[in-house]
């Protein structure tokens, strides 16, 4: 490589380092956002058994013990189905996107059926090496198991296809649920990211992990992935598997940190954080898109005015709805 060269690649890493410089420093507010089932044959989910706005909530068996499910089933009957993931404080008792957005009424009318697992904070919602060592967590999280294998079993024998679902995930969830996507392209036919960090192995990200992680529920980021070179962390990084999700309709967004009338309810405190949460995620999205871009793998990406907060995802899974219900042949 010729001395030009090597001095513009120094250039492009110093312009992503002075970027993410607030990475460690704004890494603790991330917690402000937020085995196997016995077969039975399929039975068709009864038509509109939940309210327009409403959910059933499932209790599902898992290796991680009974995780509780909401679920609002497909309007017609159909078998089509969204997986949506929550932020890093993923309550133990409901998804906050059923309390937080307008999610179930979106989709109140559409035949898709509309899945929301509750808990797994600070999870990332993939499988860990063994439980967190610096919390006494009494079992290892499994997550990718549990939405890949468990959960589609347990949804089949209600008629919900376990071959035509998307994903979509906010904050914690996004990166997660383009990572699902990849790797398992028989299952999600589209896959979203709403303020996703989409690129965790970037120099310094993992440190932010793992502070934003020791904050939520003093969970030890080394438990889930290993140290920074581990390669989990690859694994597990959706800029560096972006190859993973070629032919994959996609929905990436982030805001760009500017607050909004959006961001006047939750008060100045809470704006500034969002506003620091998001240039993260800003920065990490334009590095996904320009590492898709390279690659020739097409992708709906959208930078918008806004900060990390739920009302954005609300906007940003509305915009998604006409691409999720076309990926999965949804009328």
């Amino acid at each position: 490589m010729g001395t030009a060269a090597r001095s513009g690649d120094q250039r492009v890493i110093r312009g992503w380092l002075r970027k993410t410089a607030t990475v460690i420093a704004t890494a603790a507010l991330l917690s402000s956002v937020g085995v196997a089932v016995a077969a039975a044959a399929p039975v068709q989910a009864p038509i509109s058994r939940t309210p327009a706005g409403g959910a059933d909530k499932l209790s599902v068996p898992s290796s991680m013990g009974s995780i509780e499910v909401q679920v609002q089933w497909a309007a017609r009957g159909g078998s089509a189905a969204l997986y949506v993931l929550d932020g890093l404080r993923a309550p133990a008792d409901h998804s906050q996107w059923t309390t937080d957005t307008d999610a179930l009424r979106q989709f109140a009318g559409d035949d898709v059926t509309l899945v929301f697992p509750v808990g797994g904070r600070s999870s990332f919602y993939t499988d860990w090496y063994r439980p967190s060592s610096t919390n006494r967590q009494a079992t290892t999280y499994k997550w990718e198991t549990f939405l890949t294998q468990e959960l589609p079993a347990f949804l089949q024998r209600f008629g919900v296809s376990r071959t035509n679902n998307a994903i979509v995930g906010a904050s914690m969830g996004g990166n997660a649920a383009l990572m699902l996507a990849g790797h398992h392209r028989d299952q999600f036919t589209f896959a979203g990211s709403f303020s996703g960090f989409v690129h965790p192995t970037f120099p310094l990200w993992n440190e932010a992990m793992r502070a934003a992680m020791w904050d939520e529920g003093n969970f030890n980021v080394d438990d889930m992935w290993g140290p920074a070179a581990d390669p989990a962390w690859h694994r597990n990084d959706a800029t560096v598997q972006a190859e993973l999700l070629r032919g994959l309709p996609m929905y990436v967004s982030t805001g760009n940190g500017l607050p909004g009338p959006l961001d006047l309810p939750y008060g100045v405190g809470n704006t500034v954080n969002a506003m620091s949460l998001e240039a993260m995620t800003m920065t990490a999205t334009q590095m996904f898109r320009d590492r898709i871009a390279e690659l020739g793998i097409a992708a709906r990406v959208d930078i918008v005015n806004g900060t990390h907060t739920w009302p954005y995802w609300q906007q940003a899974l509305a915009t998604a709805r006409p691409m999720i219900l076309t990926a999965l042949g949804v009328r």
